[in-house]
């Protein structure tokens, strides 16, 4: 069964403030999430896709994916 997090939860695994994660959500540049009534919910799973998808070996290598809009 999947676990799902809420807001504060999520926020506090990526040691980012829950307003950022906000933020995020209204830029349409985080973890993919779910909406259940009025409540936001993530899965570790896209928490954990989300992050691989913007891992990097180097600074040039994230300014580039952010030249080429590859970056979440």
């Amino acid at each position: 069964m999947t676990e799902y997090l809420i807001e504060t939860e999520a926020a506090g695994l990526l040691h980012i403030s829950p307003k950022t994660l906000q933020r995020f959500r209204q830029e349409g540049t985080g973890p993919r999430y779910f909406k259940a009534g009025r409540r936001v919910l993530y899965t570790r799973s896209e928490i954990d896709g989300w992050l691989q998808q913007n891992s990097f070996r180097s600074t040039s290598e994230a300014s580039q994916a952010r030249l080429e809009g590859g970056v979440q």
